[in-house]
C-alpha cells in the first residue's frame, strides 16, 4: 500500500463558487507539538460542522507519485483520484494536519475541483491541535502507513 492519506471517495461539487475559493482563516496556525513536529492549531473555538480550511491541491501523475515516494515529500502528499493512483500535495496547511484515530476534524476530497475541505467533526477548543484520520473515515482504525511499515520492519523516510 502506498501513502497514508486515503482518498478513495469520489465527491461531486455542489457549490463551485464556494469550492473554488480556497480559504484559510486567520485563527488557524501552525505550531510545534510536544511529540509530532509541527501541527495545525486554532486560536478560536470551532463548532462541529464548520469548514476549517479549503485547500487547493497540486495533482501529479502516478509515475511522479512513485518517484516522490523516495523523497521527504512522501510524508506530506495524499493519494488522489477515484482509484488513488495519482498523488496530490495540499496547499495552505492541508498537508500539515497530524493523524489521530480520535480526530476532531475530517477532510472531504473533491477530485473534480482538486481541493480538500477540512471540517470539524466535533467542537474544537481554542488552543487545541486540529487532527484528522489519515484513513479518510474518522472512525477507521486501520493501521496507517507508518504503522504498517513498522509491522513490515521497513525503514521510514527521514
Amino acid at each position: 500500500m502506498s501513502k497514508r492519506k486515503k482518498l478513495h471517495k469520489v465527491t461531486r461539487s455542489t457549490n463551485t463558487i464556494k469550492d473554488l475559493t480556497p480559504f484559510l482563516p486567520s485563527h488557524i496556525f501552525v505550531a510545534r507539538t510536544p511529540d509530532r513536529g509541527r501541527g495545525v492549531f486554532t486560536s478560536k473555538n470551532i463548532k462541529k460542522g464548520t469548514v476549517i480550511e479549503v485547500a487547493p491541491m497540486i495533482v501529479f501523475s502516478e509515475k511522479d507519485r512513485l518517484q516522490i515516494n523516495d523523497t521527504f515529500l512522501y510524508e506530506y502528499y495524499f493519494e488522489w483520484g477515484d482509484r488513488g493512483r495519482k498523488g496530490a500535495l495540499a496547499l495552505g496547511f492541508g498537508s500539515l494536519y497530524n493523524h489521530s484515530y480520535t480526530p476532531n476534524a475530517k477532510y472531504n476530497p473533491d477530485f473534480i475541483l482538486n481541493v480538500l475541505e477540512f471540517e470539524a467533526n466535533r467542537d474544537i477548543k481554542a488552543g487545541e491541535e486540529i487532527t484528522v484520520n489519515y484513513n479518510l473515515d474518522p472512525d477507521d482504525q486501520t493501521p496507517v502507513w507508518w504503522e504498517q511499515d513498522k509491522i513490515k520492519k521497513k525503514k521510514q523516510h527521514p
